[in-house]
């Protein structure tokens, strides 16, 4: 995954989608929510379709944090990835007896 050296964020805009797939099948692809809001990453050809999910896991001193986003294609090689809601789970209610 690229990284942006100038400190601003790279933006997905058509003329940059267009140069990146009109003599290629490079997908261009942003990031939208979570850790990875704003990235932009080319995924070249030679490693096939996008997937349609990906997993950000961030590790630190305390429990590691897991992140999923759904890719929504918007056009022939451009596509936003969604930063997947957490699961709702239903909090164990203490008060109630076995």
């Amino acid at each position: 995954m690229g990284r942006c050296t100038s400190g601003r964020r790279p933006e997905l805009s058509e003329e940059n989608a267009a140069a990146a797939t009109s003599d290629t099948e490079d997908s261009v692809l942003l990031f939208v929510g979570g850790p990875l809001d704003g990235r932009v990453q080319i995924r070249e050809a030679r490693h096939g379709e996008p997937l349609p999910t990906v997993t950000h896991v961030h590790l630190h001193g305390g429990p590691k944090v897991v992140h999923r986003y759904d890719l929504e294609p918007l056009s022939d090689g451009v596509g936003v990835y969604n930063l997947r809601r957490p699961a709702r789970r239903p909090a164990h209610d203490e008060s109630v007896a076995d």
